[in-house]
């Protein structure tokens, strides 16, 4: 199939970095208190949960790994050792839709067994967000949004990159509040690699 119309890597990494800096300044701003209470969730949580689908969760991986390194008790959902989620602990999803099946059904299941529970997501209401603890709202396009009136991007890639930006966000917050300084945090690297 021809293209009809032509732009550079280097125009598109362009258009990429602008959507991310401006949705990432936004969601900083418009949800301050909800961040400040999903950093607060996580360092009194007794283990983290974090669960996403797809991308989503590929990204939540990358804030597992991080939290992981400040000494918290991280377990990625799914994964064969992930012990059961208890009274104290926190779930952290995140779900462009709010919908997802698998991602809803674990939240249910969370807070019913008193888990607490995170939420990242674009959805002002939906299925998780009404199970939320902290619900951060990203403005991004979810990936079924192909008006490019959010985001010129494909398929919700926008808000997977934000999720990565919330991640490292938190992390760094948390850092500096720890006090820890970068080589206390770096025998917890993975050294097996």
């Amino acid at each position: 199939m021809p293209l009809t119309a032509t732009i550079s890597p280097g125009a598109s990494i362009s258009l990429v970095a602008n959507e991310l800096l401006h949705a990432a300044e936004r969601t900083s701003v418009a949800n301050a208190r909800q961040l400040d209470d999903l950093a607060a969730l996580l360092t009194d949580a007794d283990r983290v949960f974090v669960m996403g689908a797809g991308r989503s969760g590929l990204a939540l991986r990358m804030t597992a790994m991080r939290l992981m390194h400040l000494g918290l008790d991280v377990h990625v959902v799914g994964d064969t050792t992930t012990p059961a989620i208890a009274a104290g602990d926190v779930l952290l999803t995140a779900s462009g839709s709010g919908t997802t099946e698998s991602i809803v059904r674990a939240a249910t299941r969370a807070s019913e067994i008193g888990a607490r529970v995170g939420v990242i997501t674009t959805a002002e209401s939906s299925p998780l967000s009404d199970l939320a603890d902290v619900r951060v709202r990203v403005p991004a396009a979810q990936k079924l949004d192909r008006s490019a009136e959010a985001s010129a991007q494909y398929a919700g890639g926008l808000f997977e990159q934000i999720v990565v930006v919330i991640g490292d966000g938190l992390f760094h917050a948390l850092w500096q509040r720890q006090g820890s300084s970068a080589d206390e945090l770096w025998p917890r690297h993975a050294n097996l690699e």
